[in-house]
């Protein structure tokens, strides 16, 4: 499926009026900032709640979830209005198959992506899982070399299955602490984000549950184990990357085919020019005037 037309975003309704009224007021912030479209892209692995997490912040079913059937190749977009106000998010494929970077999703994924600006990323993995490995850093690689590494400043790890209890006697706080730190050290290094950058640490990590059986306060909001309501902190958080992440991203063909080999080392060719005039041409001519200078003349001039 390719792009849905804007609706009206009734799913909204299908929210507790304490979410309701939280998202409506984080929304009007951004309209402040004369900003009345958000565009979300969502991407990670196959089977981490990528497609979840979207039908929980829309409130709808938009994208079809099973646990028994993969991943559709084609990305989705779903675009809702309210209020004068447009929310566009970008469901995509996993990018693995078979325990190795998908590069046709990924080549999918980017011609979808085309001529769109980008203005989040929620990279989606799952808290419960217990380790990091070498295709996590191919996975980042390939997002950075696709989008460029400016796209981690427009970024948000989004960590599901929330509700899980920690082994080893460990706390949630103290697990989410691990997890997180082990997860932005992949995106560190699949980025090549230097140590001394910032970007690498400044990425937020937000918790999702999108499971029925999430618990919930007394206003009937979704929470995580320490209280918090999920769905509008993940939208809080967003918003605070929009307006201090910089610039979003266009995507256009020179993005994702990256540069024109004809074109590398163009910028270099007038200073190899003025080091063969000075050094190299000057030299030789230099060279045969004192040659000719130095030459005996021959008899029949004399």
């Amino acid at each position: 499926m390719a792009a849905l037309s804007t609706r009206e975003w009734t799913g909204i309704q299908q929210f507790p009026a304490a979410t309701q009224t939280k998202l409506l007021d984080l929304l009007g912030k951004l309209k402040q900032e004369n900003v009345n479209t958000l565009t979300i892209l969502v991407m990670g692995k196959s089977g981490v709640g990528k497609s979840s997490t979207v039908n929980s912040l829309i409130g709808e079913r938009v994208v079809a979830v099973s646990a028994f059937q993969s991943e559709g190749l084609r990305p989705v977009l779903v675009s809702r209005s309210r209020a004068g106000f447009t929310l566009n998010i970008i469901d995509t494929p996993g990018l693995v198959e078979g325990g190795y970077v998908n590069d046709q999703a990924l080549e999918i994924i980017k011609r979808f992506l085309l001529n769109k600006t980008i203005d989040v990323l929620l990279y989606v993995d799952r808290l419960d899982a217990y380790r990091v490995d070498n295709l996590d850093r191919q996975v980042i690689k390939a997002i950075t070399d696709s989008f460029g590494r400016g796209i981690w400043h427009r970024a948000v790890v989004v960590l599901t299955h929330a509700q899980f209890s920690p082994p080893d006697a460990l706390s949630c706080e103290e697990f989410f602490d691990k997890r997180s730190e082990a997860l932005l050290k992949v995106v560190r290094l699949g980025a090549r984000i230097k140590k001394q950058d910032s970007l690498g640490s400044s990425i937020p990590v937000a918790l999702v549950e999108n499971s029925g059986r999430c618990n919930k306060n007394e206003s009937g909001e979704k929470v995580l184990p320490n209280g918090t309501a999920w769905i509008p902190d993940l939208v809080k958080t967003v918003i605070k990357v929009v307006l201090d992440g910089g610039k979003s991203i266009f995507v256009d063909e020179k993005l994702i085919e990256g540069p024109n080999p004809n074109d590398r080392g163009k910028m270099w060719i007038p200073l190899i020019l003025g080091f063969q005039y000075f050094f190299v041409v000057k030299w030789i001519k230099q060279a045969i005037k004192e040659d000719i200078a130095s030459e005996k003349k021959s008899k029949w001039e004399l």
